[in-house]
């Protein structure tokens, strides 16, 4: 009888029992009912599906009882959908408790990717930050900033750094945004398919006529380290327009978190059609 037991059990059978493509245990115990619908000994059938018989038991008497986490779950495939299959299970967490929702973040990790099987695949491998680092190049300015990344005043610190987004093919686009402190607006921005000075000197230019005609208080422009920023126009252009130029340390993430990676972020979300406040 376990010979034929095991011919009517798909190949997937053989691999439940600890291997990754394992069907959950209500999915092996369905199956063992079934074959002992048609007539094989039970015994015979666990072996074979490898389940124990009190895990049979359990959810045999579960079978057609009204789903506990339904509504739970549909509030999270709905908060997911919402926020454009960029949540994980964390965030989805908070915007649940934001909803009144008292639920555990380890229960909202085991619906979302063993129950609902969620994937967040929008931002895998799709843009990273890019590194322009050559070593010393030019001039290395003083970090007039120094991790003080908030302003009441419009134009008065400025950030800029360079991303890196991977399209079709091979093909890849850099963006550089500058972006104001006082309420994250991207005053400018230059976005090409090379990482030439022009695609830092383009949007400066523009800022600078933006700068002239609104700014009430002196500008900082805070970057990194990149040969962009270290180039003699760049510094020229900023030092003809009387633009303080700031540069956040060598390998000190946390100096550049607010200022380089704080608009990373939002750059990332504009690129994929969705886009968020500071």
């Amino acid at each position: 009888m376990n010979y034929y037991a095991r011919k009517c059990v798909p190949k997937k059978v053989e691999s439940f029992s600890g291997e990754s493509e394992c069907l959950p245990r209500k999915a092996q115990t369905k199956l063992a009912f079934e074959l002992k619908e048609e007539g094989f000994r039970l015994k015979d059938i666990l072996l074979v599906v490898g389940i124990p018989e009190a895990t049979y038991h359990y959810h045999v008497k579960n079978f057609g009882k009204e789903d506990s986490d339904a509504e739970i779950k549909e509030l999270i495939r709905h908060q997911f959908k919402q926020f454009h299959e960029r949540y994980r299970y964390k965030r989805i967490t908070k915007e649940l408790k934001k909803l009144g929702h008292c639920v555990n973040h380890k229960k909202v990790y085991r619906l979302a990717y063993a129950g609902i099987k969620l994937k967040c695949v929008k931002f895998m491998q799709k843009s990273r930050k890019y590194n322009s680092y050559k070593g010393k190049v030019g001039k290395v300015a003083k970090n007039l900033i120094s991790r003080r990344f908030n302003t009441p005043i419009p134009l008065q610190k400025l950030v800029t750094d360079i991303t890196e987004f991977k399209c079709l093919g091979e093909e890849k686009l850099y963006l550089n945004p500058i972006l104001d402190l006082y309420n994250g607006e991207i005053i400018s921005f230059g976005i090409k398919k090379r990482t030439t000075l022009d695609l830092v000197m383009e949007p400066l230019d523009e800022t600078i006529e933006i700068i002239k005609n609104h700014a009430t208080y002196r500008t900082d422009v805070h970057s990194d380290q990149g040969w962009h920023y270290q180039h003699k126009q760049w510094v020229k252009t900023l030092k003809k327009n009387k633009i303080f130029q700031s540069m956040s340390r060598k390998a000190l993430r946390r100096q550049r978190l607010d200022g380089e990676f704080l608009w990373h972020f939002k750059a990332r979300n504009v690129l994929w059609g969705k886009t968020s406040k500071l």
